[in-house]
């Protein structure tokens, strides 16, 4: 995974994640929706197995790289918790 920003604002930022589809962008993007201060969070590909992926994310009152950064800690936390749960689950 190769992530550059595009263009930064206070509010809003944009970016690209090279190297993922849309199981990774979906997940993020939803993530991102958690936050309250999100008032804009979502991706656009050209074509499903060729294009680089490149979000959008406006935020009302938080800077928008605290606002991803919270989003992947959340989301980390969620699939440690789901390996966790598969993996007692499993024995």
């Amino acid at each position: 995974m190769e992530v550059s920003i595009v263009d930064y604002s206070k509010e809003r930022i944009t970016f690209k994640i090279k190297g993922e589809g849309h199981t990774f962008c979906n997940l993020l993007r939803k993530e991102l929706w958690n936050d309250k201060s999100t008032s804009i969070a979502g991706y656009r590909m050209e074509h499903g197995l060729e294009s680089v992926p490149i979000f959008v994310l406006e935020t009302e009152d938080k800077d928008p790289k605290k606002v991803i950064l919270d989003s992947i800690s959340r989301l980390q936390k969620s699939i440690k918790d789901a390996r966790a749960k598969l993996t007692k689950a499993a024995r």
